[in-house]
């Protein structure tokens, strides 16, 4: 008889039903979990894949009202929306199930069970998490967000969280990688103006002669191939939200520009006279500390004033080890759903190895490798081959060096090994290009 490929947990503070359940279901089900304790529930899911989660009621001596169950059935749902969760319950206790059912649960069991019944109802839940999953467009930013526990990124989304309720401009600081988009699409989700655009706008890779053209759009005839009226970035994100990441890259000539649209909010397309009014939520971003460059005239204080209503600061990885495994885990996920794969673990020297790597890319190097290592992993286990990660080791004692000469280390190691390939070296350090040419002028790196 072949097993249905399917990951089950089964919870009950019984043994001996554990073990029964385990005997039974491993002869239907590739892989069976069995818990005890429904209170390590979040750290099986944060680090598994399940599939189906079979919950006892109740878990206390004396106590058969079914509110523990009822609780952990709203915690598996909330951190592992596509799980399915069937209920066991004794005979008699049905109104408590039913609850139940009202509040996530797919269905329930009476115990003791009918083995063919139980068999069954979880190989018609099995269907629906798959169904699930398929249906959830894993791109979609709403749909899941790692936060994490650290201070440093509790703090960044506690701001978020408050200033999403307004129409404050946002700035958001961080490293590349550190997952500045993610941030930006959190505060428009969580804003009124969720229903509506949330436009994405490169100002990195935005060439400068089509600068005005890209955000504010033009007029038939406005240049040669102006063939139709356009409209640019800015009115697109009418009554929603524009992001402008980057921002640090625009040329200063083309500041005031965006500075006259900020303040006036407005917007006057190449080829017209008439400004048009505009209602757009602006989060911006960049790696590049604003005030050094305001220092050093390469970015108009005004405009720094203006988009700087509310400043977050992303922390790198590395002020974050308590977060790595666990976010590992969730990009894990991730890559399991897009590429439909089965189950995939990681081993304990590759999350050990997750654990030690400097990550000078962020959660964008993370997400790389770990996509990698899903494509090319053998019997569904993450190993350290599979994620390619070279520690860095050469520096014998950590107090003599910068983060600098770790990052210039790397990306000469990179740069070699790509032979000078300067688009294969940024996606494999987890840069945009104009951020690796920067960082080879910076550390006058030589690449011919």
């Amino acid at each position: 008889m072949k097993k249905t490929n399917a990951t089950i947990l089964v919870i009950d503070d019984q043994e001996d039903i554990l073990f029964t359940a385990k005997m039974l279901l491993k002869k239907h089900f590739e892989t069976i979990y069995t818990l005890s304790n429904p209170k390590n529930v979040v750290q099986i899911l944060a680090e598994t894949e399940i599939d189906l989660v079979l919950l006892d009621m109740n878990y206390r001596i004396g106590f058969e009202d079914g509110r523990e169950g009822l609780y952990f059935l709203k915690e598996i749902k909330k951190l592992s929306p596509n799980t399915i969760v069937i209920l066991m319950t004794a005979f008699g206790k049905v109104e408590t199930a039913v609850e139940g059912l009202k509040s996530g649960a797919s269905d329930y069991i009476l115990k003791p069970w009918d083995n063919e019944i139980l068999v069954e109802t979880i190989k018609k839940g099995v269907a629906a998490s798959r169904k699930n999953k398929k249906n959830t467009s894993i791109n979609e930013p709403s749909l899941a967000y790692f936060i994490g526990t650290s201070q440093s990124i509790e703090k960044a989304y506690s701001l978020a969280n408050k200033v999403a309720k307004t129409d404050a401009n946002v700035l958001i600081l961080g490293e590349n990688g550190t997952g500045k988009y993610v941030l930006a699409r959190y505060i428009h989700e969580h804003s009124e103006r969720k229903n509506n655009e949330f436009i994405h706008v490169d100002l990195g890779s935005l060439n400068a002669n089509i600068f005005e053209s890209e955000l504010f759009g033009y007029a038939k005839g406005a240049f040669t191939d102006a063939k139709v009226d356009t409209i640019g970035k800015f009115e697109t994100a009418q009554n929603g939200t524009i992001f402008l990441d980057e921002i640090g890259n625009v040329p200063l000539h083309l500041q005031s520009k965006l500075l006259q649209v900020i303040q006036t909010k407005t917007v006057t397309r190449l080829g017209e006279t008439k400004p048009r009014k505009i209602d757009v939520r602006i989060i911006t971003a960049t790696n590049l500390d604003l005030k050094e460059e305001v220092n050093a005239k390469n970015f108009r204080e005004d405009l720094y004033y203006r988009i700087n209503t509310m400043e977050i600061t992303l922390p790198a990885l590395r002020e974050r080890m308590e977060d790595k495994v666990p976010l590992a885990h969730f990009l894990l996920e991730k890559m399991i759903a897009k590429y439909e794969r089965n189950t995939i673990v990681f081993d304990e020297k590759a999350l050990t190895q997750i654990e030690n790597h400097a990550w000078n890319g962020n959660i964008r190097e993370m997400e790389n490798r770990i996509e990698r290592a899903v494509i090319l992993c053998e019997n569904n286990i993450i190993k350290t081959a599979d994620l390619d990660l070279e520690t860095i080791t050469k520096f014998e004692n950590p107090d003599e060096f910068q983060l600098s000469d770790i990052e210039k280390v790397a990306i000469e190691k990179v740069l070699v090994k790509n032979e000078n390939n300067i688009s294969k070296s940024a996606d494999e350090l987890g840069l945009s290009r104009a951020s690796l040419y920067r960082r080879i002028e910076k550390y006058n790196i030589q690449t011919s």
